[in-house]
């Protein structure tokens, strides 16, 4: 059986809104057994982002948008890095060493990015057109972070990353601020400007409204908190398109860096 790198969940593209899910499943193809692992690597964030599907799903089943996700394990390769970034294909990660990853040869290398990075991409892309093609569409990408970092606890409920575009980052900041008991990061746990990620060639670049939402994984990984979210997120999602003006989020230029 053909392994589908992708998942596109149909919606309505009149609504302006797409939904990227990067890091939403674990999958891999047959041929590439566990990449070496044990199986209870794969119930780690390495291979995951916990809780993103089911939020995913929840998210556009609510506002009836698409949402385009990825299927394969981002220890295969991971669809939210440039082509040229070092960690595209990790062989070591959080004390995991990835024997299916090493060595890894310039052709094999290639036919990842033929066969699984670059379908997703090319999804997103194109579904992104579509939605654009409607008026203004806002790509929001939906991902998660583990709860302690090292031994440093994260104390954020959500964090909101953004670059150089910080529209609908005060949107929703307004909007998650009236739950006065939720921390919100401002570019944290990560800095949103990443170079080559999903979010800087179909947001930045093009000049379109996006923005990265990182919901902590622990309030997420079983479905009740993933739908707990979801019924939190959608209503100030919608009212990006629904009640601020359509204008606001349309292209703020482009960059080509």
């Amino acid at each position: 059986m053909t392994f589908e790198p992708v998942e596109i969940i149909t919606g309505n593209y009149n609504e302006g809104l797409l939904l990227i899910a990067d890091h939403a499943m674990r999958h891999l193809p047959d041929e590439y057994g566990r990449l070496g692992l044990p199986d209870h690597e794969f119930e780690r964030h390495i291979a995951y982002d916990i809780g993103v599907e089911n939020v995913t799903r929840y998210l556009a089943a609510m506002m009836n948008v698409p949402a385009v996700m990825a299927r394969f394990s981002r220890l295969l390769i991971d669809p939210n890095r440039g082509e040229d970034d070092p960690t595209l294909i990790r062989q070591l990660y959080d004390g995991a060493v990835i024997t299916g990853n090493y060595p890894l040869a310039s052709d094999e290398r290639e036919r990842r990015l033929d066969r699984y990075y670059r379908p997703f991409r090319d999804a997103v892309r194109d579904c992104a057109k579509r939605c654009e093609a409607q008026g203004a569409c806002v790509i929001i990408s939906v991902h998660s972070f583990t709860p302690v970092m090292g031994t440093k606890p994260r104390p954020w409920h959500v964090g909101l990353l953004w670059d150089k575009d910080d529209r609908v980052f005060k949107h929703l900041q307004a909007g998650l601020q009236a739950d006065a008991s939720l921390i919100i990061g401002d570019n944290e746990p990560y800095d949103g400007a990443l170079h080559g990620d999903t979010m800087h060639e179909e947001g930045t670049k093009p000049g379109r409204a996006h923005l990265l939402i990182e919901i902590r994984q622990d309030l997420i990984a079983e479905d009740a908190g993933a739908l707990e979210w979801a019924k939190r997120l959608a209503p100030l999602l919608l009212d990006l398109n629904r009640d601020a003006d359509l204008h606001t989020f349309r292209h703020y230029g482009s960059r080509t860096d």
